[in-house]
């Protein structure tokens, strides 16, 4: 064969592969596990890969908006990102379509928008999908669907990624000045430590006020309240008020006035939002908002079940609609009527009561296939997957189911020129509450016995019980989540990284479940609402919410929002540069004396918690952790436990010997050891028992 032939051979192999290598569609999506998943989903003539969330940013290392420029991001590709890069470029060039599936939100179109960018692919081209699931019928069928990138999405994404960046990184460097080095402010974050400091306020200012409620027995667990008089509500103020009522009841007969029976419907709650989600699950699972949204994600990307291989088996976990698809109605009617009977089935609508255009965008949180009952996947799941996702299969199924019906009564009693009422409820029909509980769900069980009006009661006794009103409570994860998406500050996808972050920088400390200010989350709100009054006020980040929500719609251009925003917080961020001064933080002794110089130590506050440092400094510089000890000696070494950190503010126990000794434990070891395999028992963070054995695979456990 002659060279021009062995030339046209080749040459003819190469278009020939060339060819062949073009017929593949490459699929973008964020995640590994996604593409895993997908790519089983639509074999070998697609390549789907992974962006590994967002390729182009703002350069962490300096402000990166042009404020003489309209305010123009200046974006970079990440640092780190270079071999994805490269990777979705090979790719890109060698397919013969390429579709950007990133998540359906504003992140994930900007994600895509970027991606279109670094691959010059044109954004108003039929190049983007999206899929509230990850199962094979809605991956295939968005695939039919391509659409040009929604900009309204990318640039709401885009003024909020600016709007962020120029309040904490121009705020951040004068708390670091006038306060320590380490500490941050944000547009969304220092509204919500305000709202935690100021029912701190409430609470600190609190005055209780005495009053007293008085009852009449009748016997039977029977009891009236006192309610009015003269037809109006009163007010008990003191003993000696409630004895004269107590004195004047003893005076007048009791004669029923009133009975009302009825059966009242209660129906069932909507399938969950973000926030309803984060709510539930920090109030039922002692879950905080970050380890949900974690385990969500997990449940939404996909998990391997056994026999069935990896799936998603939730819909999108961001999401404010309580919306469903009429598909999953229909399936959760069919498996309600098959598995309850069909006076079990309810209408299952609700509707968005805000913003129903930026709302409606994606399903609420529900099962990706309802006939996968918690019970069936327990094996195939972690502990917590199974929680949450039991949780989540629940609150969907009791959606749309009927509503529980309870026989209700209510009666009111006169005496003399007193009303006392009483009223009480039984279960009629368990409806939805067969599947889902709430902390209300409960009825009010009194026994109310057969009465008509006319009837004259004997009262057995009353009882006068003094009582206080009491100060608000403090904030938990589930209520400031509440009150946030209440007040519309942020959005419910960033509620968990907010509250992560006010921890992180010891903004807010937490004592059970309650989350409380500390001095340094006190001092930055005190300059935040002195010098930037806007941002921590409510009524301002809702409204930029709003404008956001408007952006998305196209309504308002994006820099329009900042430029309104820019020039009023340019001028608070001079004057408080020249006026703020420095706020000395208080200095705490320990007991302690520095091993180096003699000098006593001080309790510092750092990045990752306190610390000891000596009062030296800086001709001393020697610092060493805090060794708070639980009393239990190390198993391996003899050296004590003593309570640590993790550097995302989560509390473990580990030996005083690290780093030559490693001995960790999550919960809190007690001075006793398990009688079945000599492992240390800790204490257990559920209510159904008290105490377990550490080692993993030991089932040991105590009341």
């Amino acid at each position: 064969m002659t060279t021009a032939a062995r030339k046209s051979t080749t040459s003819k192999k190469s278009t020939k592969t060339s060819t062949k290598t073009r017929q593949k569609t490459l699929l973008v999506v964020e995640s590994p596990s996604k593409a895993k998943i997908i790519g089983k989903y639509l074999g070998s003539s697609y390549k789907v890969i992974a962006s590994v969330g967002h390729v182009r940013d703002l350069p962490k290392s300096r402000l990166a908006v042009d404020v003489n420029n309209h305010f123009e991001p200046e974006y970079i590709n990440i640092r780190g990102k270079g071999p994805v890069i490269r990777e979705l470029k090979k790719e890109a060039a060698a397919a013969k379509r390429v579709l950007l599936a990133t998540d359906p939100d504003r992140e994930g179109e900007a994600i895509s928008w970027h991606i279109a960018h670094l691959l010059g692919i044109d954004p108003n081209s039929e190049c983007r999908i999206e899929f509230n699931e990850i199962n094979k019928d809605a991956v295939k069928e968005a695939i039919k669907h391509p659409r040009a990138i929604k900009m309204g999405l990318v640039d709401a994404q885009q003024a909020r990624r600016v709007l962020d960046r120029l309040v904490g990184y121009q705020i951040s460097p004068l708390l670091w000045k006038k306060v320590r080095r380490g500490l941050s402010a944000g547009r969304v974050q220092s509204a919500a430590l305000k709202i935690i400091c100021d029912r701190e306020d409430e609470i600190t200012n609190f005055v209780p006020e005495e009053f007293w409620n008085i009852y009449a027995d009748f016997g039977n667990d029977f009891k009236a309240q006192v309610s009015k008089r003269r037809g109006k509500k009163f007010k008990i103020p003191d003993k000696a008020a409630a004895l004269s009522v107590k004195e004047d009841l003893s005076e007048n007969p009791y004669e029923v006035r009133e009975v009302k029976r009825k059966d009242k419907k209660t129906n069932p709650y909507p399938p969950f939002t973000t926030s309803t989600l984060q709510q539930d699950a920090s109030i039922k699972l002692n879950f905080q908002a970050r380890r949900t949204m974690q385990i969500a994600q997990q449940l939404y990307e996909g998990v391997d079940i056994k026999g069935m291989g990896s799936r998603g088996l939730v819909t999108y976990i961001r999401t404010d609609s309580v919306r469903i698809s009429d598909g999953a109605r229909e399936q959760a009617h069919k498996y309600i009527e098959t598995m309850l009977g069909k006076e079990y089935t309810g209408s299952g609508k609700f509707t968005n009561k805000k913003n129903k255009d930026i709302q409606d965008a994606h399903e609420a949180i529900r099962p990706s296939d309802v006939e996968l009952d918690p019970e069936m996947l327990r094996d195939s799941l972690t502990p917590d997957q199974y929680k949450l996702y039991k949780l989540i299969w629940e609150r969907f199924v009791a959606s749309q189911m009927a509503p529980a019906i309870s026989d209700t009564v209510s009666v009111k009693i006169q005496n003399g020129k007193y009303e006392l009422a009483a009223s009480g409820s039984t279960p009629k029909f368990d409806g939805w509450r067969k599947i889902y509980r709430s902390s209300s769900s409960a009825d009010k069980s009194m026994n109310i016995p057969e009465l008509a009006e006319g009837d004259v009661l004997t009262a057995k006794n009353v009882e006068t019980e003094q009582k206080f009103t009491t100060p608000p409570p403090r904030y938990t994860e589930a209520s400031l989540v509440k009150t946030m998406e209440e007040q519309n500050i942020g959005r419910p996808s960033t509620y968990a990284t907010i509250i992560t972050t006010l921890g992180t920088r010891r903004y807010i400390k937490r004592e059970k479940k309650s989350l409380m200010p500390t001095q340094l989350g006190f001092d930055v709100t005190k300059i935040m609402s002195e010098y930037f009054s806007d941002i921590v006020d409510v009524q301002f980040t809702a409204q930029m919410e709003d404008n956001l929500d408007s952006v998305e719609l196209q309504k308002m251009p994006w820099r329009n929002t900042i430029d309104e925003f820019y020039g009023n917080f340019e001028k608070e961020l001079e004057r408080a540069d020249a006026e703020v001064e420095r706020i000395e933080q208080e200095v705490v002794l320990s007991d302690e004396v520095c091993e180096l110089c003699g000098k006593p130590m001080a309790i510092k506050e750092g990045r990752f918690g306190q610390f000891l440092a000596c009062t030296g400094y800086p001709e001393c510089q020697n610092t060493k952790p805090i060794m708070i000890k639980v009393g239990v000696p190390c198993p391996k070494c003899g050296k004590d436990i003593v309570q640590r950190r993790s550097r995302k503010g989560r509390i473990f126990y580990g030996c005083s010997g690290y780093p030559d000794c490693d001995v960790t434990f999550w919960n809190k070891p007690i001075d006793r050891t398990c009688p079945k395999c000599g492992s240390l028992l800790v204490e257990n963070t559920t209510k159904k028992y008290r105490y377990k054995c550490s080692n993993k695979e030991c089932d040991y456990r105590e009341e």
